[in-house]
């Protein structure tokens, strides 16, 4: 099965493009995980890094989390991945890791992000701040900064990919 990838309509509006764009790079990102085993998909890019694809998702998984629950909705939901303890927790994956569990993580956090997104305008501003400052953030600005997030980390994902199979594109 190859994971469907849309590019947004050149003449949509505004909320339109932003959600379009944040969900082609979400496909991305799910993409550049496909086909691949559990093995391969917690395979690190380069030592020291323990960056891999498989933790890419597990942060995404998170950072959805953060931005669209904690901070739009103010819904106080803790992390999935990391803590205090270990705050790079997404990265650090044992055997037990599987892409079955992560992929149904990441993909709940996105419906559940879809689903208070819903409910605000683009120049409503969260319930909630986020945990580096006090100021609350409007939805337009959390959607262009998961655009961001999600296109930095294609990138590395694109690197990841072409070390494990040699693939490459998209």
């Amino acid at each position: 099965m190859t994971t469907p990838r849309t590019v947004p309509a050149l003449n949509a509006d505004e909320r339109t493009m932003l959600e379009g764009w944040l969900d082609y790079h979400r496909q991305t990102l799910a993409l550049k995980c496909e086909g691949l085993t559990d093995a391969q998909l917690r395979t690190a890019s380069v030592p020291p890094s323990e960056l891999s694809l498989m933790g890419l998702v597990r942060h995404m998984a998170d950072v959805e989390r953060s931005w669209f629950r904690r901070v739009l909705a103010g819904d106080g939901a803790g992390p999935i991945h990391y803590g205090d303890a270990d705050p790079d927790g997404a990265f650090h994956l044992t055997d037990a890791d599987t892409w079955a569990e992560t992929h149904a993580t990441w993909q709940a956090e996105i419906e559940t992000a879809r689903r208070y997104a819903a409910g605000f305008a683009l120049d409503d501003f969260s319930r909630g701040p986020s945990r580096f400052t006090d100021e609350p953030f409007s939805l337009r600005w959390i959607y262009t900064h998961m655009i961001e997030e999600y296109a930095r980390h294609n990138g590395h994902a694109d690197l990841i990919r072409e070390r494990i199979d040699g693939a490459t594109g998209g």
